[in-house]
């Protein structure tokens, strides 16, 4: 098990962003990825190897780590949606689990 810790302050790097998707931002966010890639990562992976080709039920790739670099060209309106609306990727109720019990099932359908 890794061991869990604060990271100092002087220690954290703070990406401004003015949106998260802007072009700094994700320079920024290739920028720390690498670094977390070299050094995180690779200390990690010295004690417990991951996986290759980690692939999900489906047979959907799974990436190590996702973030907006990943979905540059999302629009939400399209691609996410709100809840109770196509493409009903937030859920097929409009408050869903605000007035509706989990569904306590490894697959429930939604999606």
């Amino acid at each position: 098990m890794l061991e869990q810790r604060a990271p100092e302050t002087k220690d954290m790097k703070v990406v401004q962003q003015g949106t998260l998707f802007d072009k700094e931002t994700l320079e920024q966010l290739k920028e720390e990825r690498r670094q977390w890639e070299e050094t995180t990562v690779r200390k990690s992976q010295q004690r417990l190897p991951e996986q290759d080709n980690l692939i999900t039920t489906s047979g959907v790739p799974i990436n190590r780590v996702y973030t907006p670099q990943d979905n540059e060209s999302l629009d939400y309106s399209r691609d996410i949606g709100l809840p109770g609306e196509y493409p009903y990727t937030r859920g097929v109720q409009p408050t869903m689990y605000r007035a509706k019990p989990w569904t306590m099932r490894m697959f429930a359908g939604f999606g």
